[in-house]
């Protein structure tokens, strides 16, 4: 296969995804593009931005993080075989269950959720004010 600049150990994981997945490298179009942004003369005058696209399942990636064209083709490879990943697995997908339970802890509330949360609020308080008034009065004694 291709060198991509990252250890060995990282390059087999990827290559043990892509066959699980039936992912090989004849079902993908690649493209270098010339990046823009940060990077200065280097990514002015190379192609480092890598285009993938799975011809079966028509997904497409674009990734241009970093300044060198071994890394972009991995980190692109990479991202093709989550999102192929997540197509096949839908809910089971790890990416998704992270997705999901952030979209739950931002959800806002009900307003009876609010009122029960405020009430058990007030009851501690009231708990707490009792258990200083107790301690005021044992020690006037």
């Amino acid at each position: 296969m291709y060198s991509f600049g990252v250890s060995s150990q990282k390059e087999k994981l990827l290559i043990s995804r892509m066959q699980e997945l039936g992912i090989s490298e004849k079902d993908i179009i690649e493209k270098f593009i010339r990046s823009g942004g940060k990077g200065g003369q280097n990514v002015n005058k190379t192609s480092t931005c890598v285009y993938l696209k799975h011809i079966p399942t028509g997904i497409e990636v674009k990734v241009q993080k970093e300044r060198t064209q071994a890394l972009n083709r991995f980190l692109a490879r990479r991202l093709l075989v989550q999102k192929i990943e997540e197509m096949f697995l839908k809910e089971k997908s790890e990416l998704r269950q992270k997705i999901e339970k952030i979209r739950r802890q931002k959800r806002k509330r009900s307003k009876r959720a609010k009122e029960k949360i405020l009430s058990d609020k007030k009851h501690q308080s009231i708990k707490k004010e009792l258990r200083t008034v107790k301690d005021y009065n044992s020690e006037k004694s």
